[in-house]
């Protein structure tokens, strides 16, 4: 994941003054969205969320190795999403460019993945139904002094995201709503930039951002959730300074609902991570769940014994009941 990042006076004004304009209509975007989308749920979705799914997933994930951008590992990994994917039905987009993270090094190539489900499954998936983003990055820090392997940074994300699309496929109106994208380069392959315009880390974010900008489709979406290292055992989720409050509202208001409101709450300060580009550049209203009181982050020890099937459940059905309330007929 990326870091904590203290900006001095004059960034950390301008950051916050874009995303107050991000957010100037967030009452509006993130508000009630029953006037014309409502749709029909199963009854209690949230609960068909399985920690244990997930976990395995992210095994899955882990038992390839480190998947930093650019690699065949992480090649490797992208196939076992797509396949996932598509075994619940979701239609998969490789988002693919050339970028030079560090300029003297050349460009790499990196690979979003972005699935939409069809609400019709006699038709292609609609680009333009979705309201939602969901996200998570499924690189790992590329590291040349110790083997990581990332099962909570960049792997239980990638798992529970997973689960959360097996799981939104059984109502399919709804799953037709959210778009669910895997970032690819949100690890810096040296030192993270500025979130808006880099050049290293978050790279496949501000991408995918910089495309719904430029091609207008920022403007369908009400708002977006990206998970990170959401597995820890002892889950405590740590939400960014610069949450939009009412997407903070939303969350702990599920969390509230599922009896899990002791394990959510706010940070010391503002994180830099892919929730940064949607917030600055597509100027979505982006929320930032991640647990960063991890003592393992970016070591060898960030293994799957630091992590656990409740936590994973706890974040995927508290998501889904937020979703299922803010789509309810």
């Amino acid at each position: 994941m990326a870091h904590p990042v203290l900006f001095h006076f004059i960034r950390a004004h301008v950051a916050a003054f874009a995303v107050i304009l991000a957010c100037a209509g967030c009452s509006k975007r993130t508000g009630d969205s029953k006037a014309g989308s409502a749709v029909e749920l199963p009854p209690r979705l949230w609960e068909q969320f399985s920690g244990e799914n997930a976990l395995k997933e992210v095994q899955r994930q882990v038992d390839i190795g480190p998947r930093p951008s650019g690699t065949a590992a992480l090649a490797e990994a992208r196939a076992r999403i797509t396949a996932s994917l598509r075994q619940s039905g979701w239609e998969v987009e490789a988002q693919e460019f050339e970028h030079a993270p560090v300029p003297k090094e050349g460009t790499m190539n990196f690979i979003n993945l972005i699935a939409r489900f069809p609400a019709d499954k006699s038709q292609p998936a609609s680009r333009d139904a979705q309201t939602v983003i969901i996200g998570s990055h499924y690189d790992t820090k590329r590291m040349h002094s110790v083997r990581f392997v990332g099962a909570n940074d960049g792997g239980s994300s990638t798992g529970a995201l997973l689960e959360l699309a097996r799981v939104l496929a059984k109502a399919p109106a709804l799953a037709s709503r959210i778009e669910l994208v895997f970032f690819d380069g949100e690890e810096a392959v040296v030192n993270f930039g500025p979130p808006e315009s880099g050049p290293d880390g978050l790279v496949g974010s501000r991408h995918y951002a910089q495309q719904l900008r430029d091609s207008g489709r920022a403007k369908q979406f009400k708002f977006a959730i990206v998970w990170d290292m959401i597995g820890d055992a002892d889950l405590t989720v740590t939400l960014p300074r610069d949450t939009p409050p009412a997407l903070s509202a939303k969350l702990f208001e599920a969390a509230e609902a599922l009896g899990a409101r002791a394990k959510f709450g706010f940070g010391t300060g503002e994180i830099t991570d892919d929730h940064s580009p949607l917030n600055l550049l597509a100027k979505i209203p982006a929320m930032d769940v991640i647990d960063f009181e991890y003592p393992p982050w970016h070591t060898s020890a960030d293994t799957m014994d630091k992590l656990s099937a409740a936590s994973l459940e706890t974040i995927g059905r508290v998501t889904l009941w937020m979703l299922a309330k803010d789509f309810a007929k």
